[in-house]
């Protein structure tokens, strides 16, 4: 009765054994199918592929029993590749984090530059812009100062006669009498300390040639030499000319004889601005 009992639950072991070496060789198939169209770089767990039943267990009644049981050399042998994988993984994880974060450090001190240049052209730009904005006040003033300028020099010239006298002299006299010594006090007096005028003295005188203009020049250096030294009129502001026998100047006149027309002219523009 023994005996066949043994000889029952030694078929039962050797079928067992049959049926899981058929299963490990069409999981050894599946796998290799699905390794040979995997497109990773890395293969995948290779299923444990025990040589026979036994898998490297001595064939002793004890293993007999004990085998269709996980034992501790069993579970170390199925978790291990497991274990070196997870272990691989987690180094490839903490590379990539190391990498990600160089990346992201070295990113933010790119992003950091390229903001603190951006800024610095900003503040060029707008220290550019009103320098310009400087520079074109600066020329709008100019530039209306110029025109102010321009103005004032164009209405220098434009002087207007003010006073007029005429000074006689006796034939071949050219000393001044004490009538025309009045006549140009009356003149001179109101031109003390004024700016804007000059003086015109042409000197007239009867005769031919050279000789009447040499006597009219008599005439009018002795009115010049008067207004000078008496009334301190600038040199500059006194405009001579010797005429000799000419006709009479001035609207209306038909005055002959030995004398010197004196006229002041003035400026408009230049009194308005002494004012």
């Amino acid at each position: 009765m023994r005996n066949r009992i043994f000889l029952a639950g030694v078929i039962l072991f050797a079928l067992a054994a049959f049926a899981q070496q058929t299963n490990n060789s069409s999981s050894s198939n599946s796998a290799s199918a699905s390794a040979t169209q995997s497109t990773s770089d890395r293969e995948p767990l290779a299923s444990p592929r025990p040589k026979d039943f036994w898998d490297g267990d001595d064939p002793n009644l004890v293993n007999l029993i004990t085998h269709p049981f996980a034992n501790k050399k069993y579970v170390q042998r199925q978790v291990t590749p497991i274990r070196d994988r997870i272990n691989e993984l987690e180094q490839l994880t903490s590379e990539n984090s190391r990498m990600i974060k160089d990346i992201d450090t070295r990113a933010q001190q790119g992003i950091q530059v390229v903001s603190e240049k951006t800024s610095l052209a900003d503040q060029h730009a707008t220290d550019a812009a009103n320098k310009a904005q400087t520079a074109q006040t600066a020329a709008n003033q100019v530039s209306t100062r110029v025109s102010a300028a321009e103005q004032m020099v164009g209405n220098l010239d434009q002087y207007k006669g003010s006073a007029q006298t005429e000074i006689r002299f006796r034939p071949g006299q050219t000393m001044l009498s004490k009538t025309a010594k009045d006549a140009l006090d009356e003149m001179a007096s109101p031109l003390k300390d004024q700016r804007g005028y000059i003086i015109e003295v042409h000197g007239f005188s009867p005769g031919q040639g050279q000789v009447a203009i040499r006597n009219s020049q008599k005439m009018a250096d002795s009115v010049v030499r008067y207004l000078v030294l008496t009334h301190n009129i600038p040199v500059y502001r006194i405009y001579v000319m010797s005429m000799g026998n000419a006709a009479a100047t001035g609207e209306g006149k038909q005055s002959s004889g030995a004398r010197v027309e004196v006229s002041v002219l003035k400026n408009d523009l230049v009194t308005a601005a002494q004012r």
